[in-house]
């Protein structure tokens, strides 16, 4: 029994240092008495034992680090804290074992030496508003000086950026007289336009005033025009009755009753309202006042 447990025992040894199964999301670094030997894919894979050896293990999957909180300056002397998040993958297995000892550190350490760097180029306002650009920027660089160590930065993304309290207690009031700033400009340009509304207002009542003045004034000359026209019209036949009258028999002797008539009244009137009245000895009798208009249509000539 002792010796089967020996036996069973080196037997698993044996198998241990001899099968060596790679996951799919690893890959493995292979060395023969020190040297490198071959790189492992996702599979099985025979080793000698004593004589070959897994030097290394890598993650091929891609891979998330968390870049800590930098301090950084930006353009404007203003104190930021950064942080981020750095998407990479191994693309060479190789490399990444002996191109550098700990690709995760430098990758860390480079993203933010750069970010710190990149910042200092940009002001506070830029660092928001420019956040994609400065991304790809980090990016670039550090995907450049990580090409022999055998890893791809695929993206970086800043996740927060967050200026000292100092900073942010004044970017408050700058803010707070800013919208201040643009509620006193919209209660000016409301005011503004209140009174030219108003002047617009007044301005065309008064154009509507003048125009129904005119119109008025247009409407009533129009009236007496035709007024005019209808009393010279109605004159005009009048007359021309008349003298169609006093053709015909009898006319003149009607006309000379009307003329007295028309007299009398008139003399009624003026001599009702007179306090004196002076009269000529003749006129005393309304025969003599007969007479004369008889005399006096006795002239008027006759067609």
């Amino acid at each position: 029994m002792i010796v089967l447990t020996i036996f069973g025992l080196l037997f698993l040894v044996f198998a241990y240092l001899t099968f060596v199964v790679v996951p799919m999301r690893e890959a493995i670094i292979v060395e023969r008495l020190g040297k490198f030997l071959k790189t492992g894919p996702p599979g099985l894979h025979i080793l000698i034992p004593l004589i070959d050896r897994v030097a290394y293990r890598h993650e091929t999957r891609e891979q998330v680090l968390d870049i800590p909180p930098q301090s950084c300056i930006s353009r404007d002397n203003i104190q930021i804290e950064v942080d981020g998040l750095l998407y990479l993958k191994v693309t060479d297995v190789k490399l990444a074992s002996y191109g550098i000892a700990d690709y995760r550190l430098a990758a860390i350490n480079l993203a933010q030496t750069t970010m710190r760097a990149e910042v200092g180029k940009l002001t506070l306002g830029e660092t928001f508003s420019e956040r994609e650009k400065l991304n790809d920027k980090i990016v670039e660089e550090i995907d450049a000086a990580s090409s022999s160590w055998g890893i791809k930065v695929l993206r970086y993304e800043v996740m927060n950026i967050v200026p000292s309290s100092h900073v942010v207690s004044t970017l408050e009031k700058q803010m707070e007289a800013e919208r201040e700033k643009r509620a006193e400009i919209l209660l000016a340009t409301a005011e503004k336009e209140s009174r030219i509304n108003l002047s617009e207002g007044e301005r065309q009542y008064a154009i509507n005033i003048s125009e129904g003045e005119k119109i008025r004034q247009i409407n009533e000359a129009e009236g007496r025009a035709q007024k005019i026209a209808l009393i010279a019209a109605a004159t005009a036949e009048g007359t021309a009755l008349v003298a169609q009258s006093l053709n015909q028999t009898g006319g003149s002797e009607a006309l000379k009753l009307k003329l007295i008539d028309h007299f009398i009244d008139e003399l009624s009137g003026v001599l009702a309202k007179a306090e004196v009245a002076i009269l000529p000895a003749e006129m005393a009798k309304v025969t003599g006042i007969v007479e004369g208009l008889d005399q006096l249509t006795q002239h008027l000539p006759r067609k």
